[in-house]
């Protein structure tokens, strides 16, 4: 974890936040400046920097991103209306805190 990183705040309870999903390699919670009705964040607890960071070794991190978007799109209700997984990377990309997570955004009408 780093220090500095807001979302390794989050993860280790620095920083208060409702986590709507938690086991022992991820946390999810609503994004504080949402897109849409529905936007999570999906977070690894380990801190990885971004997709630009990960290895080999990180696919069982990546794969359980999206099995847990696919659960969580679920419990939201936009698992059948549709919603967006979406991976900022890095500035440029849109990416503004450093941690890897994955957005899903939904609930349109």
């Amino acid at each position: 974890m780093m220090n500095d990183c807001l979302f390794c705040k989050i993860v280790k309870g620095e920083v208060p936040s409702e986590f709507l999903f938690e086991n022992d390699s991820f946390v999810v919670f609503r994004d504080i400046h949402p897109h849409a009705p529905v936007h999570l964040l999906i977070v690894p607890k380990r801190h990885i920097r971004s997709i630009n960071d990960i290895t080999e070794n990180d696919s069982e991190t990546i794969g359980g991103m999206f099995m847990i978007a696919r659960d969580m799109a679920k419990q939201e209700g936009v698992d059948k209306s549709g919603y967006k997984l979406l991976f900022n990377v890095e500035k440029g990309g849109g990416q503004m805190i450093f941690h890897l997570h994955l957005h899903l955004i939904g609930g349109w009408k």
